[in-house]
């Protein structure tokens, strides 16, 4: 399952250099605007102690954990919508990502230049969320053009309900609200809104960038995006993008973690980071155990047996039987496999079984 999550922002908030840290690839972290021309894709593991827990037990030939694509996406500025700076392309790569990180300055640093001349995250914030809904804006009011004489003068009931969806969203964006906001009551409806991809109905996290002596309990800068997002579905994360690009350079885990002791923090921001991301996107993992491999696999939340099967292949979705399925907690109390069988740990079920995190799942099929 190949998901993307952008990272967004304004250019010199520390996009890149986040970056640099959750992935191998390099982009280029420098103090001037549009240093990233061309998108950057990190495929990024997805950090799992389930993982290497289970491998000390079945000692399996490789250990394969999930990912997700985080995509770097040069910096927007005033305008982009219009396609100022390179608005145009870099609002047309937003639009193919899952999930937006929204990367905002959170810190003083007179060497680092802003492209505002200030530091202000919640006006940083407005300036992107401002493009975003004007772009929104024309995909709706085109929609609008399309099928306002059909519903009108035609009869055709799904013109109408189309359009009872994009006035919705016509009258949010409007008032300088985000798509997310609006609120469709009916799977018809919610069916209309998931087609018109609009950049601003795209879940998001606000990544706020401080400095490291802010790493662990934020700063005013912090709270005042926490206030400025309060009524969004939407979270915040801290992380010191300088202080993790230190911690990344380090060799070894054990010099690592020495460095997150001193900051006080007990896990890399970029590793909460990722976890976020993931969750962000409404995904969770199902594991699998063997000599061969221990590995985790990707599938929404809420999906049931028969579509996490098809994940490891179609055959196992289209001659799906059953699932025998034993919880994380009971496979690593009792052992192994086996002792998890004789204590009457392992569940068969069936088709309408709705899978959960961490289940250690084994598919019966025939086709």
């Amino acid at each position: 399952m190949s998901l993307q999550c952008g990272i967004v922002g304004l250019p010199n908030v520390g996009k890149s250099t986040l970056f640099n840290c959750l992935s191998n690839a390099k982009a280029q972290a420098a103090n001037f605007p549009f240093c990233t021309i061309e998108p950057n894709v990190g495929v990024i593991t997805v950090p799992d102690e389930r993982l290497t827990k289970l491998a000390e037990l079945v000692h399996p030939k490789q250990i394969v954990p999930t990912t997700v694509e985080i995509v770097d996406i040069a910096g927007l500025v005033k305008g982009a919508s219009k396609g100022e700076g390179l608005g145009n392309k870099f609002l047309a790569n937003i639009r193919e990502t899952d999930a937006i990180l929204h990367v905002l300055r959170c810190f003083d640093d007179e060497n680092v230049t802003h492209v505002d001349g200030t530091v202000n995250p919640v006006r940083d914030k407005e300036i992107i969320d401002y493009e975003l809904q004007l772009k929104d804006l024309e995909t709706v009011e085109s929609r609008i053009q399309r099928v306002q004489k059909q519903a009108q003068t035609g009869g055709d009931k799904a013109a109408k309900l189309s359009l009872e969806v994009y006035l919705k969203y016509k009258a949010a964006l409007e008032q300088g609200k985000s798509a997310r906001t609006v609120k469709l009551d009916t799977k018809d409806e919610q069916k209309i809104g998931r087609e018109l991809f609009l950049l601003t109905d795209k879940p998001v996290l606000y990544v706020c960038n401080v400095d490291e002596t802010s790493a662990v309990g934020g700063n005013s800068y912090v709270e005042q995006v926490r206030d400025a997002v309060k009524d969004e579905e939407a979270d915040i994360l801290i992380v010191a993008a300088k202080t993790e690009a230190d911690i990344a350079e380090l060799e070894t885990y054990e010099d690592r973690q020495l460095f997150l002791a001193e900051v006080g923090l007990e896990e890399s921001g970029v590793a909460r980071l990722i976890k976020a991301a993931y969750s962000l996107l409404n995904l969770e993992t199902f594991l699998t155990a063997g000599p061969q491999e221990v590995r985790a696999w990707t599938y929404r939340k809420g999906w049931k047996a028969p579509q996490c099967a098809g994940v490891i292949h179609t055959d196992f979705e289209r001659g799906f039987i059953r699932a025998e399925v034993i919880k994380y907690e009971d496979y690593i109390a009792y052992g192994s496999e086996a002792a998890a069988r004789e204590a009457g740990k392992l569940g068969v079920e069936g088709k309408e079984y709705i899978v959960q995190d961490g289940d250690i799942m084994h598919f019966r099929f025939n086709v």
